[in-house]
């Protein structure tokens, strides 16, 4: 099996040339390895440069420094992309994220979402891990603030709660009184308006429905849900 860590180049007379011809093994590396030279490939390119050039005629000092200002930019860059990613990865932290991953063989994907518990740093790339497992942080999709993920849990309680009320014509005072006024008055009054717009529109009917039933019970007026004005 052919190293696709090599760099396929030509040397002749110091200097880099394309031989227009692939092997097997070259064609099957350029299918694997990324366009374009890293810093590693680089350095290999400039000392086979070295080794091979032509006594009589050597690469001239400048054109050497000229060689070596570019492999330290191209380093510099690798760094600054490094530091950038890990500083994008440190930002996830505690945070919750959608992972996206396609299997390589079947080609299906599949999302797995967590609360991103702690960076790792390896081979110059950042993993996210979550509940033990280390994803890539190029598999991220989505980040959610904390805000929205506790208004979503907050809606999935709220809802839950609705749900376990039994039909209307069952409602009594006795019973139930004091919870649908409470359900009531955490709607109206409390829930953080990102957690209202979340809401189902029929877990709203629903409940108005239900504090209607306790306002006939009572004979008193129906209310309503009061809108915040926000202008």
């Amino acid at each position: 099996m052919a190293d696709t860590s090599s760099v396929n180049a030509i040397i002749k007379n110091g200097e880099v040339i394309n031989s227009g011809i692939k092997t097997k093994e070259q064609e099957a590396a350029s299918k694997t390895t990324p366009n374009g030279y890293d810093k590693d490939a680089f350095m290999q390119i400039l000392v086979a440069q070295m080794k091979y050039q032509d006594p009589l005629e050597p690469t001239s000092n400048t054109e050497y420094i000229s060689q070596y200002a570019t492999f330290t930019q191209v380093e510099q860059l690798s760094n600054m992309a490094s530091a950038m990613s890990l500083s994008r990865a440190s930002e996830m932290v505690g945070k919750t994220v959608t992972i996206k991953q396609t299997n390589a063989e079947t080609g299906t994907s599949s999302e797995i979402q967590g609360v991103v518990d702690y960076v790792n740093y390896s081979g110059n790339k950042a993993y996210l891990n979550i509940g033990g497992v280390n994803y890539d942080i190029e598999d991220v999709v989505q980040v959610l603030d904390s805000s929205y993920t506790e208004a979503l849990e907050a809606v999935a309680d709220f809802q839950k709660a609705i749900d376990k009320l039994p039909n209307l014509d069952m409602i009594t005072e006795e019973e139930h009184g004091l919870t649908i006024d409470t359900m009531y008055q955490y709607y109206n009054e409390n829930m953080p308006d990102k957690a209202k717009k979340m809401m189902d529109k029929n877990y709203v009917t629903s409940l108005l429905q239900y504090v209607n039933r306790i306002d006939d019970i009572r004979e008193d007026d129906h209310r309503k849900f009061v809108e915040k004005d926000n202008s």
